[in-house]
Parts: structure tokens; C-alpha cells; sequence
């Protein structure tokens, strides 16, 4: 333990690498394939972040010469746009929205594309090299044949199951003790558990929902009330104190429905009694990265594919679609959502980084280890006293106990779904997950070593479900960032029209031509704004991003055919983006073995030290028979060698199929 303390548990050693041996000698294999996995998750975000802040670097230095940046900050320019909000909300210039512009740039670029599929191939190969690594540490540890001793015990009933196996039983009185041991939980016996797992989850879920719904809700009465301020201060930050507290309150959301939404999925696992303790952990698992996953990326989801994007559900000016009759839904503030979902996703990784995984797990721990020493016996006596007087054991009470490693895997899991699922959007997710894995290892090992009681042994070969969940999360990762690259940010309308509708082949007047015209004499009665003349002039026509016809044509405020031309290419994107990217990831699986090639050369060496070293033992026989014996001895070895040879082709059968090491 000492040894570990000073070369694991240690901040000042971050720099070196994990000894994951002696974590596994001391905790088991089980706590030190999470660290092995944790230790290569981590030392493969260095080149995903070097990249990260390359496309990040690019953005800067491009965003003095991006054309559309320059034609909303132009000033010459003069466009009106029509108001934001009923009432309350003015009319505004374009050119209001210069820094949004320019900020949008440095993540919506032509470099983002790349960063996508850079990470989608990283995702690969960052499952491939764990396989690799995880093969190596089961050759060293002699875990090949674990997998035997699982088959024997993974049949083995848990306390809960039996106990209710029993109170069955006691049902049935005129069925007696040899039905019992017969007995097992049917469907039909947990039909009651099934159906109140299937309604909490999809309560769960719709209180996930009903909360965004709420944060919506605050984001139009806030914007409206701010714009009825007579400070001009703030109504001229109403948008950035609109995103920015509306992104810190859906984060403490986020932080109270973790805490619940794990107390909820274990009573619903105990509640469906399964049978073995590895069915318990998977349904454990899987309810909780349900309720999680869907708890911290539902906000970002609807920023990014939902708000201001369904064009036709939303509306226009003069005919736009109200919640409760009141509130009007939401647009793309300054015609982007890409910065809104960027400052969205930093503030819920950051903050779940800082608070949860960090604040909590050091100050949780010591918070309930002085409650326990306050209401122990031993608390009313001196600090000193205390470690006179107590043994080892009696101090390592005063611990918290193990509860397992979920949480562990859980939060770097929803970590590797920020990195990898909204790259599109934040191309330095991968740095700061590096930065906060860097002091996570150091922080998880200092638990390990002085917080927690020290956990019993467990054996294991792989990490089980979390390796499935990974590969999960990094194919939807490919369809969800073709998404955002189609069809939130700006990529493919600047390509349509650079090819299809520009003049010279550039980008001048690809602003004006995303944006329609509005006759502010359509707008609704009781809807038109209460400053119709902000700068000293009456406004006629007015300007919101969309593409329809304008109100002088024979179809006024119809979808233009620009609309479906960018529709058509935005879909086709997504299906080319996601098939290309998932034929390079099955080729980095086909090119990358599974099993590093030096263990596969040492097991075949193994096998062949195996089979001259039964015959050399069956040589020294038949000489020994040779020289001397009786016909009784000679057909007594005759069959125990057949018997022999059968049993060592079984053995070398077996390991064939296992393909690792077996003696």
C-alpha cells in the first residue's frame, strides 16, 4: 500500500506511467483493467488533442479572411433583420452579430470536417489497441483460463434470487421440498418487475424531457423580459446571458437527475431479481447508462438538431408557432446555433469534469468518513488517542466501502461520449478530457489507496459490458457528427452555393443569399413590434435567415427551391459521410490484429515446448517398457497412453479454440 501511495497514488508522478501490476496484485484484476483501460483511453486523447487544437488554431488564424464573417460585420452592408421575439424584441442590424460570427468560425470551418473523420477513425483505433493491450495483460496475469472457472460459477444463484426462489416456494405447501429445489423465477413471476421497469424508465426519460421543455420556456420569458430592460447594457448581452445561464442551469439539471437516475436503476435491477451476479452488474449497468446518456446529451441534441433547424415547424415572420399561445419557438439566435451548442457542450463537460467527477469524489468521501468517526465511540477521543488505541482494521472502518466500479467506468464513458459524439461542434473536448484524466488517474488512485476500504479480489478478463457500450457510443458518434456537419453548422449551404449559385465561384453574397425578405406590414395584428421606427426611419421589409420566396412573387413566403436544393445535398452528405467513414473503420479492424504479434509467437512457442516435452516423457517410457516388463505392465501403459493422448488433444484442441495462453 505504501508502495502505491508513492508511485500511483501521487500527484506529483502524472507524468509516469501506471504500475498496473502491482494494482493488480494488491486490488485484483478486475480494479486494475479498469486503470489499464483508463491509463490507454488517456494516453490516446494526446494525439486526438494535438489535432484538436490544430483545427482550433486553423480557425483563428483563417477568420479574418472567411467572407461570410466579413459580410456580417460589414457595416455597409445595412441589412435589417426582423425581430427575435413578439412585442418587445426590435429590429436589429446583421452587423450586431459580428463577434458571433467570428467566433462561430473558429469551429464551423472547412477543418471540422476533417476533425470528424480523424476522430471517427481514433474511436477505431482506440478499441482496437485496447484489445490489443487487454489480450497482453491477460497472457501476463494468466488469465486465459478464467474463463473456465466463469463457466463453472456463472450459474450460481445470488441471496435475493433464491430468497425469492423460496418465498415461491412457500406458495406452494402441497408441492414439498422437491419441487423447491426445482424451482425458478419465471417470466410470468416477473412480468410485475418488467412492466414497472419499462414505466419508470420511460418516466425518467420524459422527466428528462420535461425539464429541457422547462429550460426552453425560461430561455424565451428571460429574453423577453431582458429586452423590456431600459438598461441598454443589458439589452444589448441579452443573447449571451440568455445561453450562458440556461447552459448553467441545465448542467446543476444534469448533476441532481445523475444522482436520482442512479438510485432509480439500482431499486429497478433489485426489483427484477435476476438470477447471477453478472446478470445484475450488466442490467445495473445498462438502466444506468440509459438514464445517464440520455439525462446529459438530450439539451445538446435539441440545440443542435432541433432548435431553429425544423424550419417548417418553427415558422416565420407574421406566422410563427406558438407554445401554450404565448410563447414563440425558438430561432437560431443571430441566425447560428453551432455557438450555442459549443458553449452549451463545454459548460455541461467542464461542469460535470469539476463538480462531479472531481469535487465530489474528494470532498463526498471525507464528509462521510467524519460522520462516521462522529458517531462512532471512538469520537469523542483526541486524534491522537485515537491512532494510539485503534488497530489497522478498526481505522480502516472509518473508510467508505467499495461500491464498485459503475461509477468509475460511468463517468468516463458519458466523457468519451462528449469527446467523440459533438466533435463536429467543440474540437478541444479532447484536450480538456486529456487535462481532466490526467488528475482523474492520480485522483481515482489517492481513493483507492486512502479513501476507500480496501475492496475484496475479483478476477476478470475483459471489462464486460462497458467494451460493448464503447463501440456503441463511437458508431452513433459517425451518424451524429455527419448530422451536426450537414445540418448545424454552415458547411454544406456554403458549398451549394459556392458551386451552384455564385457567380465567380467565391462566397461574396452567400449572407444575403440565405436570407429572405419579410413586409413587416404581414406581421400579425397584436404581434408587430412596439419600436417600429429604432433608427429614425419606418421599416418596410425586413430580413430572417430561411429560404422562401420573397412577398413580391406570385407564392409569397413559400419554400424556395434553394431550400430543397440544400435539403437534398445535406441528406446525401450524411449518407455518403457515415458510409465512408464506417468502410475506413472496418479496415482499421481488418488491418490491426487483435493479438499483439510477440504473445501469438510465445504461445506458439509454448505449444511447441508442450508437445516435445510429452514426448520426451512417453520416449522415456517406451524404453524403460524396452528393457524390461511384463505383457500385463506393457498393456496397462498401452491404454493409459491412449487415454493420455486423448486427454492431451483435448487440452491442445481447447487451446486452439482459445487461442492464449493455457499452461
Amino acid at each position: 500500500q505504501q508502495l502505491l501511495y508513492e508511485e500511483w497514488a501521487n500527484y506529483s508522478v502524472f507524468y509516469k506511467y501506471q504500475p498496473i501490476g502491482l494494482v493488480r496484485k494488491y486490488f485484483g484484476e478486475k480494479i486494475g483493467l479498469y486503470f489499464a483501460w483508463l491509463g490507454l483511453y488517456t494516453q490516446m486523447l494526446i494525439p486526438a488533442s494535438l489535432v484538436g487544437v490544430i483545427v482550433f488554431l486553423y480557425g483563428c488564424a483563417t477568420v479574418d479572411d472567411n467572407i461570410p464573417s466579413m459580410e456580417i460585420c460589414d457595416p455597409k452592408n445595412n441589412i435589417t433583420m426582423c425581430p427575435l421575439c413578439d412585442r418587445v424584441c426590435s429590429y436589429w442590424k446583421l452587423s450586431t452579430a459580428c463577434g458571433t460570427a467570428r467566433a462561430s468560425h473558429l469551429f464551423d470551418n472547412p477543418a471540422t470536417v476533417f476533425f470528424s473523420i480523424f476522430m471517427a477513425l481514433w474511436a477505431a483505433m482506440f478499441m482496437e489497441h485496447w484489445k490489443r493491450r487487454q489480450m497482453r495483460l491477460n497472457y501476463e496475469w494468466d488469465l486465459t483460463g478464467f474463463e473456465d472457472e466463469e463457466e463453472a460459477l456463472k450459474d450460481h444463484p445470488r441471496a435475493e434470487y433464491e430468497f425469492r426462489v423460496m418465498q415461491k416456494s412457500l406458495k406452494k405447501p402441497t408441492e414439498g421440498k422437491i419441487t423447491h429445489a426445482m424451482e425458478k423465477l419465471t417470466c410470468r413471476d416477473r412480468l410485475p418487475a418488467y412492466m414497472t421497469n419499462i414505466v419508470m424508465m420511460l418516466l425518467m426519460i420524459g422527466v428528462t424531457f420535461a425539464i429541457v421543455f422547462g429550460v426552453i420556456l425560461y430561455r424565451i420569458s428571460t429574453k423577453a423580459a431582458l429586452y423590456m430592460s431600459s438598461s441598454p447594457t443589458t439589452r444589448s448581452h441579452v443573447q449571451l446571458t440568455v445561453k450562458t445561464t440556461a447552459a448553467i442551469i441545465n448542467l446543476v439539471v444534469i448533476l441532481i437527475l445523475d444522482e436520482v437516475y442512479g438510485a432509480v436503476a439500482r431499486w429497478l435491477t433489485v426489483l427484477e431479481a435476476p438470477k447471477t451476479e453478472k446478470n445484475f452488474e450488466e442490467r445495473l449497468i445498462f438502466k444506468t447508462f440509459i438514464l445517464k446518456f440520455v439525462n446529459a446529451f438530450t439539451p445538446i441534441i435539441y440545440i443542435a438538431f432541433f432548435r431553429g433547424r425544423l424550419l417548417l415547424l418553427v415558422g416565420r415572420p407574421g406566422r410563427y408557432l406558438y407554445v401554450f399561445e404565448s410563447y414563440r419557438m425558438e430561432e437560431c439566435s443571430d441566425g447560428s446555433c453551432l455557438m450555442e451548442l459549443c458553449i452549451q457542450l463545454s459548460i455541461t463537460m467542464l461542469g460535470k469534469q469539476l463538480i462531479q467527477n472531481n469535487l465530489f469524489e474528494i470532498g463526498i468521501p471525507k464528509l462521510k468518513k467524519l460522520i462516521r468517526y462522529i458517531q462512532s465511540e471512538q469520537g469523542a477521543f483526541q486524534e491522537e488517542e485515537r491512532q494510539k488505541k485503534l488497530r489497522r482494521y478498526e481505522t480502516d472502518h472509518f473508510l467508505e466501502p467499495f461500491g464498485g466500479l459503475t461509477p468509475e467506468y460511468m463517468e468516463m464513458i458519458i466523457q468519451f461520449g462528449f469527446v467523440t459524439l459533438f466533435v463536429a461542434s467543440f474540437p478541444l473536448a479532447p484536450l480538456f478530457a486529456l487535462l481532466n484524466n490526467i488528475i482523474e488517474i492520480r485522483l481515482d488512485a489517492k481513493k483507492f489507496v486512502t479513501e476507500l476500504r480496501r475492496p475484496v479480489a475479483a478476477r476478470a478478463k475483459d471489462i464486460g459490458i462497458w467494451y460493448d457500450i464503447l463501440r456503441g457510443v463511437a458508431k452513433v458518434a459517425v451518424i451524429i457528427n455527419a448530422f451536426v456537419i450537414s445540418f448545424t453548422s454552415d458547411f454544406i449551404p456554403r458549398m451549394v452555393y459556392q458551386y451552384m449559385y455564385s457567380p465567380d465561384g467565391s462566397l461574396h453574397g452567400f449572407v444575403n443569399h440565405t436570407l429572405s425578405y419579410f413586409n413587416v406590414s404581414h406581421f400579425e395584428l397584436g404581434k408587430e413590434t412596439m419600436d417600429p421606427m429604432p433608427y429614425g426611419y419606418p421599416i418596410e421589409v425586413c430580413r430572417y435567415k430561411d429560404y422562401r420566396e420573397p412577398p413580391w412573387s406570385l407564392t409569397p413566403y413559400e419554400i424556395s427551391k434553394e431550400f430543397w436544393a440544400v435539403l437534398a445535398v445535406r441528406l446525401a452528405f450524411v449518407i455518403v459521410f457515415q458510409n465512408v467513414v464506417m468502410l475506413m473503420n472496418d479496415i482499421v479492424d481488418w488491418l490491426i490484429p487483435d493479438i499483439p504479434k510477440d504473445i501469438s509467437q510465445q504461445i506458439h512457442k509454448e505449444k511447441i515446448l508442450l508437445v516435445e516435452l510429452f514426448m520426451r516423457q512417453e520416449q522415456g517410457m517406451i524404453n524403460i517398457l524396452e528393457k524390461g516388463g511384463s505383457s500385463s505392465i506393457k498393456e496397462t501403459y498401452r491404454r493409459s497412453n491412449n487415454n493420455n493422448n486423448s486427454t492431451t488433444a483435448h487440452l491442445f484442441s481447447k487451446e486452439q479454440s482459445n487461442g492464449t495462453k493455457q499452461f
